[in-house]
């Protein structure tokens, strides 16, 4: 029987379980480590010497894991450290939750089991401006791109960009006030923004041109397998900039696309390149149908796609893990 570790948190969305039923019903044994409760609730512990190694995890439910005999890992979300400024002195928390995370994953990447996919590979795959780079040199087309902490510079690209220009973040977060959650999503730069534009000198932003869009691409990348589903984003005042505005009312109007070979096999060699295994891609299509690269997220989102478009996603995902299709290490 193949084991394979699932390394998430206990607040994860469905794929889990859509992944998890995938490889049970294919015979597999399947861990479920929940990063959130480690250390508090959790352990891990490591043996080395004597030329042997051992691994154990004991789960928040007190049943120990036996970790030495592993096919492979998905490395799937992360929380690690969660509520132990709740339990220590402020001023030990920031350097526990280093030497947490740096325990966690030195152990995990000692483990003897192909992992899908690495945290290295992730965080690496997962720098903007190096995408839209390897992207360019693949031959697929990207947005003219900006990114500055300097105003003056934008005023320029401004200058070079006659359909306007857009704005966004290099990592997903949202600002809190007063208990109420705002996502900073993508947001067109009006001639005001131009004129105030003094706190980009302490957070740099990335600045692109504005693209028309017929439609926008989720393409989800597992192995060599290749899912595409096509959204109507112009349809919605609130999602023409960014799809995820709108995202919630709007999940069940993704719908299979069939996407030209050429661009697929650009694709393809982008995820070679980072090495990666599973990657979620954003694209425009114009309405003179050219395909515009957006981003890559290396552990990007996919359970909506396929319980709406019925694309076979998490199947895929535990084809991978069980070897049964092509890897990249």
């Amino acid at each position: 029987m193949k084991e394979i570790l699932i390394i998430t948190h206990s607040e994860d969305n469905a794929s889990i379980e859509m992944v998890m039923k995938n490889l049970e019903g294919k015979g597999a044994k399947v861990i479920r480590l929940n990063t959130d409760c480690f250390p508090l609730k959790s352990n891990i512990e490591a043996t080395y010497g004597n030329g042997k190694q051992s691994f154990f995890y004991r789960d928040e439910h007190s049943v120990l894991h036996d970790l030495n005999n592993l096919e492979a890992i998905w490395y799937r979300r992360s929380r690690l450290s969660k509520g132990i400024e709740e339990v220590m002195d402020e001023k030990f928390v920031r350097p526990t939750a280093k030497e947490v995370h740096r325990t966690f994953w030195g152990i995990v990447s000692s483990l003897d089991a192909f992992t899908f996919d690495t945290y290295h590979k992730i965080k690496r795959a997962d720098e903007k401006p190096l995408q839209l780079k390897v992207a360019q040199s693949l031959g697929l087309r990207i947005p003219k791109s900006l990114v500055c902490n300097s105003p003056e510079a934008v005023w320029a690209f401004k200058q070079d960009c006659s359909n306007g220009i857009v704005t966004k973040m290099m990592s997903s977060f949202a600002i809190y006030e007063e208990g109420v959650e705002n996502v900073v999503f993508t947001n067109e730069l009006t001639e005001d923004d131009l004129k105030d534009m003094d706190g980009l000198q302490l957070c740099p932003m990335t600045f692109q041109e504005k693209i028309e869009k017929k439609v926008e691409l989720r393409i989800t990348i597992v192995g060599d397998e290749i899912f595409t589903a096509a959204i109507d984003s112009q349809v919605s005042d609130k999602a023409k900039l960014d799809w995820r505005r709108d995202g919630h009312d709007m999940l069940e109007d993704w719908v299979p696309y069939e996407l030209p070979d050429e661009v697929g096999q650009k694709l393809l060699k982008l995820m070679d390149y980072f090495k990666l295994n599973y990657g979620a891609i954003d694209v425009i299509v114009t309405p003179e149908e050219e395909y515009v690269f957006l981003e890559i997220n290396p552990a990007g989102e996919f359970f909506w796609l396929e319980i709406y478009s019925q694309l076979s996603i998490s199947e895929t995902i535990a084809e991978v893990l069980l070897g049964e299709r092509i890897r990249r290490f």
